[in-house]
């Protein structure tokens, strides 16, 4: 599995994927351009044999926010998932971020593992955030919190 930066040419291939993954709640081409155009945002994706199997984008700032991550159901299960958060959080930790947030599906258990395996814990729920489903807010101390030995 090869990481790189998320380019305009791959949207398309985004595209099916947030269909597939998303549904309803998929975003559109015009939101990536928007994302893709924007300061501040970090897009990577993640191919395997010169496919694109997965995506993840992060706003930086001193509370960043993950904005997405997207994984091939075919290619779950196979660490694609942990390799994108990890980038989205090496680029956290290089912007200086304090913290990182996210929101995720109350019912989608594989993510919050994810999630939590990298350190997040569940800070609360935005009811119906997804209309048909609460979110879970989850957080990520990266610098500064009680006991962190990287404040400073």
């Amino acid at each position: 599995m090869t990481l790189r930066p998320l380019r305009e040419g791959d949207l398309d291939r985004v595209m099916e994927l947030e269909a597939e993954l998303f549904g309803r709640g998929a975003w559109s081409r015009e939101v990536y351009l928007g994302e893709l155009a924007l300061a501040g945002r970090y897009y990577v994706a993640a191919e395997e044999d010169g496919v694109l199997v997965g995506y993840a984008g992060i706003a930086l700032a001193e509370d960043s926010e993950v904005m997405t991550v997207g994984v091939a159901p075919a290619s779950r299960g196979r660490g694609v998932g942990a390799a994108l958060l990890a980038d989205l959080l090496e680029r956290a930790r290089a912007a200086r971020a304090r913290h990182v947030f996210l929101e995720v599906r109350a019912g989608n258990d594989a993510a919050q593992r994810l999630y939590r395996r990298a350190g997040f814990e569940e800070i609360g729920t935005r009811p119906r955030y997804y209309g048909d489903e609460d979110a879970v807010v989850m957080r990520l101390r990266l610098r500064g919190g009680l006991g962190d030995l990287t404040a400073g």
